[in-house]
């Protein structure tokens, strides 16, 4: 947790919703600096998951079958028996968590980086409050993979953090959804931790 502190998200991009009726997906692109054979280690191993993952895994992800995902820092403990229906080493992961479905892949960029897309489904109420959680998650997977590491944000910590009620503001505003009407104060801790999953 050495830059804890000195971090701040930057501007909401990088994201975008693809709609099929009312069903809307998320979409999340990032580019690291890192080979896609490290960041996989990242999105699979519980030891890496739990330096950034809005959840932890009871086992190493990078296999089909059935895992339990614990979601962090939920007032209410939040458990999902779930499933990786696809591992692909190191190209493409797969499962559901919470009853929405999770795609990561990840494509080679030169020699040395990593195009990380994620795809989640999430109903549309929620969609800016989950790139908003997305956001933190993914610049703090950036911190630990450069061996630089801030520690989790996620949950109603998230929502207490400097800069995601701007990234909340920014992602309803670039995918024309009306902010939560339940605000993000009162109750907002509660009602987040059960819906957006991120």
């Amino acid at each position: 947790m050495t830059r804890r502190t000195s971090y701040e998200p930057g501007p909401a991009q990088g994201a975008r919703v693809d709609k099929s009726g009312d069903a809307w997906t998320l979409v999340v692109v990032r580019e690291l600096p890192h080979p896609p054979a490290k960041v996989w280690k990242a999105l699979t191993q519980p030891e890496h998951l739990s330096a950034w993952a809005p959840f932890d895994a009871d086992r190493n992800m990078g296999v089909v079958g059935p895992v339990t995902l614990t979601t962090v820092n939920a007032p209410t403990a939040q458990v999902s028996e779930t499933k990786v229906t696809r591992a692909d080493f190191p190209t493409r992961l797969e499962f559901s968590w919470g009853g929405q479905e999770i795609r990561w892949e990840l494509e080679p960029v030169g020699a040395t980086a990593t195009r990380l897309t994620l795809w989640h489904n999430i109903a549309k109420p929620w969609i800016a409050m989950g790139a908003a959680g997305w956001h933190l998650c993914l610049d703090v997977l950036a911190h630990a993979l450069a061996d630089d590491p801030i520690g989790r944000i996620v949950g109603p910590d998230a929502m207490k953090f400097g800069g995601w009620q701007r990234l909340l503001g920014e992602y309803s505003a670039q995918f024309g959804v009306e902010l939560p009407s339940w605000g993000p104060k009162a109750g907002a801790a509660k009602d987040a931790a059960q819906e957006p999953r991120a």
